[in-house]
């Protein structure tokens, strides 16, 4: 278990601070000035991060929480310890997708104020699901 959750803690880690070179590097990079951005994208782009948020949520539930529960129970159950990292994997994949859904968007042209929303709540939901060790009863 050990292992897994310090590889886990790892890559949350550069995927943490990934976002704040995406930020740095979105501002540092200059884009083309061809007229104002087609709102639509916007909200379509909204749209698909608000699900994959929702999504989030799902594989957190389906993976994480269930693994946890057989865990508890039964430390050494290998199968359960891959469903339980594969299920932080892909929820910090999908958190690192909302980071880069706003990314795209401040390339496309949109404003910093308009992209950040995206960029802080990929951050804040890869604070929020840290890998945590199952609770032995």
């Amino acid at each position: 278990m050990e292992p897994q959750w310090k590889l886990l803690q790892t890559v949350r880690i550069a995927l943490l601070v990934s976002i704040v070179l995406y930020v740095f590097i979105g501002e540092r990079i200059e884009r083309s000035t061809s007229g104002a951005p087609d709102r639509n994208i916007y909200f379509v782009v909204t749209l698909v991060a608000i699900t994959t948020v929702g999504i989030i949520f799902a594989v957190w539930r389906l993976f994480v929480l269930r693994s946890e529960v057989i865990l508890a129970d039964q430390p050494e159950d290998t199968a359960a310890l891959k469903r339980w990292r594969t299920g932080y994997i892909i929820t910090y994949t999908l958190c690192e997708t909302v980071v880069l859904f706003g990314f795209v968007l401040r390339f496309m042209g949109f404003t910093l104020s308009e992209v950040a929303p995206f960029y802080v709540v990929g951050f804040a939901l890869l604070l929020l699901f840290g890998p945590r060790r199952p609770r032995i009863t």
